[in-house]
């Protein structure tokens, strides 16, 4: 359906009881905008609706969803309703739930859907749903950096991007995955820009004070998370670790605490944790290094010393690498939040040289 047509492009929005409310009522009340509420600010004659966006659950009947925000879908899977949009919006999941077995029915719709010409949208968790549909295997796609583990684990088919807030898993642009979050707001953006007009996307953008994310998720991702394994010898040494990552021969210092050969826990640490044994103190370092940009105005070069580099411009590559930012970048983005905390007159600029100057030469 053309999005300049008087019903507007149909957007199907999905809810189940994981949804999160934020994210479901944000999207409908965003895409609802879409052609009207610019002009009714500016003066201008009212416009059509661009976008019709309609809930769909697995019934009819009103339920709870995340955090118990009511939701009445006004359609439902057995309806198989047809639609130009489908989106799979946010959902509260752990780290480690990949619905198994859950919402058959709505998966097969969903396959149809696309079968049958929709363009098929996820954002965060939802796109969990999106890789249980199995439409993912074998192409790439996105969601919070932190279902990175579950992607490898349970849906080693699906070439799991943790960086970028948008993936295109095929050439045509019919299946498209977001990252975590807030970043439906991506998402929105996107499909009103594709579906109506980058011009109207802007003008929604300007409405609702939406930021693209153009730095990806890089910035936001923790570098250390823990991993539900059965290895002993492996925790005891994450546990060391944490403690002595400073230490300028950390890793040899945790084979000798590990009592191993070096090759035999090198690789019972990657089959445990996913990652190497020389990342895994890597990222604890830029982990710290961090924290210290975002509460402290230290000078980078100390910050990398203290961390246990006795480079910094070794340090300073690697925090770009692994944050997508260079320090001064990352310390103008995320100081402000630790700030908002103070009361406004502690609060110092005197980081502002500092940062200035860490940008002119990274």
């Amino acid at each position: 359906m053309d999005g300049s047509s008087p019903a507007g492009t149909e957007a199907l929005i999905v809810a189940v009881p994981e949804t999160a409310g934020s994210a479901l009522y944000g999207m409908v009340d965003v895409l609802s905008a879409t052609g009207r509420i610019w002009r009714e600010l500016v003066g201008e004659p009212p416009g059509a609706q661009l976008i019709r966006p309609r809930i769909v659950g697995l019934s009819r009947t009103p339920f709870l969803c995340g955090n118990g925000i009511p939701v009445a879908p006004e359609l439902c899977v057995d309806d198989d309703p047809l639609a130009d949009i489908v989106i799979l919006p946010e959902m509260w999941l752990a780290p480690d739930d990949p619905l198994q077995g859950r919402y058959p029915d709505l998966l097969d719709w969903v396959r149809r859907r696309y079968r049958t010409g929709s363009t098929v949208y996820s954002a965060c968790s939802g796109t969990v749903l999106l890789a249980a549909t199995g439409l993912l295997d074998g192409r790439e796609a996105t969601s919070h950096w932190g279902y990175q583990d579950l992607f490898r684990t349970c849906f080693p088919a699906v070439r799991f991007r943790p960086a970028p807030n948008l993936v295109f898993a095929d050439p045509a642009g019919r299946i498209v995955s977001a990252g975590g979050t807030t970043s439906w707001h991506d998402l929105a953006l996107h499909i009103i820009a594709r579906h109506c007009s980058p011009g109207e996307a802007l003008r929604i953008a300007k409405v609702y004070l939406l930021k693209w994310h153009g730095e990806g998720q890089l910035p936001y991702a923790s570098l250390v998370r823990a991993q539900p394994h059965a290895d002993s010898a492996v925790r005891a040494v994450e546990q060391w670790l944490k403690q002595y990552f400073r230490d300028a021969h950390a890793v040899s210092g945790a084979v000798a605490q590990a009592g191993l050969p070096e090759r035999s826990l090198k690789r019972r640490f990657r089959a445990a944790t996913g990652t190497s044994l020389m990342t895994y103190v890597q990222n604890l370092r830029m982990e710290e290094a961090k924290r210290q940009l975002e509460e402290s105005e230290t000078a980078f070069e100390e910050i990398a010393a203290e961390v246990g580099y006795e480079n910094p411009a070794f340090a300073r590559r690697l925090f770009r690498r692994t944050t997508g930012l260079t320090p001064g970048q990352y310390r103008k983005m995320f100081r402000p939040v630790a700030q908002a905390a103070e009361p406004l007159e502690s609060v110092s600029f005197a980081g502002e040289a500092s940062t200035k100057a860490e940008d002119g030469v990274a």
